[in-house]
This record gives C-alpha cells, sequence and structure tokens, in this order.
C-alpha cells in the first residue's frame, strides 16, 4: 500500500473514530441527566411523603430510618457512576482532540480549523478549552457528580444529627455534629472526583 493510500486509509478510519467518539460522549451525557433525574425524583418523592407524615409523630421516626438509608445508598451509587461517566466523557474528547490536532496538521494548511486542539497547554487545559471550561480545580464543583455528592453529604449530615440526637438528647451537639461529618462527606466525594480525573492530564 502506498503513502497516499494509507493517508487515506487512515483520514476515513479517524473520521469514523471521531463519529464513535462523539456519539459515546452523547450517551454518557444522556446517562449522567438519566441518573441523576432519577436520584433526584427519588430524593423529592422522599420528602412528599415526609410531609404526609410529619403529622403524625409516631410515623416520623420510622419513615426516617427506612428511607434515609435507602437515599443515601441510592445516592453514593448514583455519584460512584456520575463521576465515571465524568470522565470517560473527558477521555473521549480528549481523543477526539488528538484526531482534530491530526486534521489540523493533515489538513488545515494555512487555514486556523481545529487550531485549538494544538495550542500546546497540555491535555486537561486542552480539554477544558473545547468545551469553554478553564481546567481550575473549581470545575469540580460544577459537575453532576458534584451537586449529586453535595446532596448525599446533606443527607448523610442529616442522617449523624438524627442519630446523634436520639443517642445524647442534645439538639445544639447533635446538629453541630451533622454539620461536620456533611462536611467531611462532600470533601471525601470531591477528592475522589479529583483523584478518578488525576490521570487525564497525563
Amino acid at each position: 500500500m502506498d503513502q497516499d493510500a494509507r493517508e487515506q486509509g487512515l483520514l476515513s478510519a479517524l473520521t469514523t473514530e471521531h463519529f464513535v467518539l462523539q456519539t459515546s460522549r452523547s450517551a454518557t451525557i444522556t446517562e449522567s441527566v438519566g441518573r441523576a433525574t432519577v436520584f433526584l425524583s427519588l430524593l423529592s418523592a422522599s420528602l412528599i411523603g415526609l410531609g404526609f407524615v410529619s403529622s403524625s409523630g409516631h410515623l416520623i421516626k420510622p419513615y426516617l430510618g427506612a428511607v434515609l438509608p435507602t437515599l443515601i445508598i441510592t445516592g453514593l451509587l448514583t455519584f460512584a457512576r456520575l463521576v465515571q461517566t465524568t470522565v470517560e466523557n473527558a477521555l473521549n474528547l480528549k481523543r477526539i482532540q488528538r484526531i482534530r490536532a491530526y486534521y489540523h496538521r493533515q489538513l488545515a494548511g494555512e487555514h486556523d480549523f481545529f487550531a485549538d486542539a494544538v495550542t500546546g497547554k497540555g491535555n486537561m487545559r486542552t480539554i477544558a478549552a473545547a468545551v469553554g471550561g478553564s481546567a481550575t480545580r473549581w470545575d469540580l464543583l460544577l459537575t453532576t457528580a458534584a451537586m449529586v455528592g453535595a446532596v448525599n453529604a446533606l443527607l448523610i449530615g442529616l442522617g449523624a444529627t438524627l442519630l446523634t440526637g436520639v443517642a445524647s438528647g442534645s439538639a445544639t451537639f447533635a446538629i453541630a455534629l451533622g454539620v461536620v461529618v456533611a462536611l467531611v462527606a462532600f470533601a471525601a466525594q470531591l477528592t475522589h472526583i479529583k483523584r478518578a480525573s488525576l490521570w487525564l492530564s497525563s
């Protein structure tokens, strides 16, 4: 196979791969939205249920005892999958940027088509620039995973507050401990997101 034929075959393969990666990105985004929606709908339904039982003092504790662990477990599982889809989406975009860099080098000529893919700013910055981001640590707070993580932290903090209140009888201590537990839980989840996405910068 001569050089021209090889380059044409490679270009055809890269075009197909570009389409597949973009389709995969769309699928991960759709899955993320779907999972977050299911979790938040479950949370909303639970709050509505709490409103119905709130008028009966003897039903609140059993209701919260059944619903709160369910919400926490579902939230943590949702969070874990959202982190995976976030990383998968970024990996797909990273591969797309490599293909676009090839387009720029081989086909663009004197034009600036796909020039953002070869800016030389590093993988994370190139990926972030392609979607209008800045690749700062604060961008972690803007992900769907971080949003669900924040809700998880509130639920975990609430659970700690309720358990402490029942055990100690001190509302002030229970609330203070719940706030601390919620902050620690949120920090732990953000740390997990950061560690899961660290290798993307390599």
